[in-house]
């Protein structure tokens, strides 16, 4: 454990629980209803509405070997592919081989995916993918399905819930297990202020950090708490620096910020073309499988051809399609280009690459455990192996079902286990409290992050991204100390932006050791892949002086998460 927390009231109330999950996308609420019908006591914290996450914005679908002739072993393949080395394979196979049934469990749900005459699903193909594999609803509102049907059935059962409740910190016992968390709910309720849910089993399923940079196509909530409360719990996290840039956002103009209109990979993948200002398809030939090819591959083949050009932009052309393929198909993206200014129907959709998704997290075993006893990562927030350097298309939905199946199963086999041994929260001595940032960091942090540390990335951007972004934690710690500068009030904004400095921080620091391109990462001053020496991963843990320790291992295989005496100790518990 670290001893750091965020500067925070003292918890005013608390409620008790078997199982407390923070977040409320496919991974976070797939968890709660296992956990439930295991007939254990479970709170979901979610930091908005419980519709509110990433997932209800994933256009494209969910990839799983569905279709006929399609196989687990081919899903497999082509995901290590798109992984560039770095993934799994455990963990891929564990995705691919449960992955069917975990769809069809979704679908006893509720969750209603297109068909067509004869009730058969409908399949689509991404980047990366040889077959296609790719579940959609609503043509193009594919994660808006799945989020409704999850959200109806835990009202259904019954599920507590806490809405509008940023989550702080860990709570331990004396044996430094998991306890529970701190948490600031939003607005007057049931529960107000800062308090507690107290439970021997966390699972953090908080998603994504994407608005750490100026343009991303994640919502507003994705400030990266997840990452930032585990490293502060003392918890490692792992290959941060790939981070995913879709190829395909609507470009806005060159000083846009925040949320992007995303155009999903399913456009392309129903045969829409890639090209420059002259209508050239400037991805054939890069590639066999050309605009379809992984999406680190087409992300940099798009920057290459605005560098070579002087272009803020490209163009997504797929007039082709018609107006009622449009309409039928991609309903939600023909509404948002509409809606800036742009007819896909009749002119192509100019693009740009932005954050999109966040390939690395808080590491993970195949069961969802972090580094810390009782603390479990799924979904974006996670490392578990699956996508290595580089996510596969629609695997994320797909990653966050199965694993959030296997965190519920490794729960209820050990809550027996957990309720002998169940000890409440101990304060830390002395705990280190982390001064916060002034809110209006935030935009500087962003700023710094897509310059520096966006697609293109080289030694010098990222050693002037890490300078500007220590400048800005000494000013915080400026401020606790006293000389001058006056540290920022507890409040939602300042955690927030003090989270994403902390994952801004772990993020650069990551980027800058690894000294060769691979998957999403991008080093111009190292353009080749060096397996000899970099296909391994990156771990990073916080230290109690707030600096970072940064360590290599010593093969692409991740070291356990849970040493073995820690699993002989856990074996003794169950059966006890």
């Amino acid at each position: 454990m670290t001893g750091i927390r965020l500067q925070a009231p003292a918890p005013g109330w608390a409620i008790d629980a078997d199982v407390v999950v923070v977040g409320s996308g496919v991974a976070g609420l797939t968890v709660a209803l296992r956990c439930t019908a295991a007939g254990l006591r479970t709170v979901v914290v979610t930091k908005a509405r419980l519709d509110d996450g990433s997932t209800r914005w994933a256009q494209g679908g969910i990839a799983a070997a569905l279709g006929d002739g399609d196989t687990p072993e081919q899903h497999m393949d082509d995901t290590l592919v798109a992984g560039a080395g770095l993934c799994d394979e455990e963990a891929v196979h564990a995705l691919v081989t449960e992955g069917p049934d975990a769809v069809r469990r979704l679908i006893a749900t509720g969750a209603r995916f297109d068909t067509d005459a004869s009730g058969t699903i409908e399949l689509t193909r991404e980047g990366g993918h040889h077959r296609r594999r790719i579940a959609h609803a609503g043509g193009d509102a594919t994660g808006a399905e799945i989020s409704r049907a999850l959200v109806d059935a835990v009202r259904e059962r019954a599920v507590r819930t806490i809405e509008n409740a940023l989550v702080l910190d860990l709570l331990t016992d004396a044996d430094g297990h998991a306890a529970g968390v701190t948490l600031h709910v939003m607005g007057e309720g049931q529960h107000d202020g800062v308090g507690a849910v107290h439970a021997p089993a966390v699972v953090l399923a908080t998603g994504g950090m994407g608005q750490v940079f100026s343009a991303t196509t994640n919502p507003a909530v994705s400030t990266g708490d997840g990452v930032a409360l585990a490293l502060r719990a003392g918890a490692e996290v792992s290959d941060l620096e790939f981070v995913q840039f879709h190829p395909t956002v609507l470009f806005l103009g060159p000083d846009a910020e925040g949320q992007q209109p995303l155009v999903s990979e399913a456009v392309r993948g129903e045969g829409a073309h890639l090209v420059d200002a002259d209508g050239v398809r400037f991805m054939v030939g890069r590639h066999e499988l050309a605009e379809l090819a992984p999406r680190d591959i087409v992300a940099k083949g798009i920057m290459r051809r605005m560098r070579e050009q002087g272009a803020a932009h490209m163009y997504l052309d797929a007039r082709h399609f018609g107006a009622e393929m449009w309409e039928s198909r991609f309903p939600t993206i023909l509404a948002a280009c509409r809606t800036h200014g742009f007819d896909p129907v009749t002119e192509p959709i100019p693009v740009a690459p932005a954050a999109h998704y966040a390939s690395g997290g808080v590491r993970t075993d195949l069961r969802g455990r972090t580094t810390v006893p009782g603390l479990y990562a799924c979904g974006e927030v996670a490392c578990t192996g699956v996508h290595g350097a580089n996510r596969l298309a629609s695997n994320s939905l797909l990653e966050g079902l199965v694993f959030a199946e296997r965190i519920a199963d490794d729960i209820a086999d050990g809550a027996a286990a957990r309720k002998t041994r169940a000890a409440a929260p101990v304060p830390h001595p002395a705990p280190r409290v982390l001064p916060l940032l002034d809110p209006a960091a935030r935009a500087r942090v962003q700023h710094v992050m897509t310059l520096g540390a966006g697609v293109l990335r080289s030694a010098a951007s990222l050693a002037e991204a890490a300078e500007r972004l220590d400048a800005i934690h000494r000013e915080a710690l400026g401020g606790a100390g006293g000389d001058g500068h006056k540290t920022a009030e507890p409040g939602v904004e300042s955690w927030e932006t003090t989270n994403l400095l902390c994952v801004a921080r772990v993020l650069v620091a990551a980027a800058r050791s690894r000294e060769e391109t691979r998957g999403c990462h991008w080093r111009e001053d190292h353009p080749d892949r060096d397996d000899a020496a970099w296909r391994r991963h990156l771990v990073v843990r916080l230290s109690p002086d707030r600096s970072l320790d940064v360590r290599t291992t010593g093969t692409h295989d991740f070291p356990p998460t849970v040493q073995p005496a820690e699993q002989a100790a856990a074996r003794r518990e169950q059966q006890a």
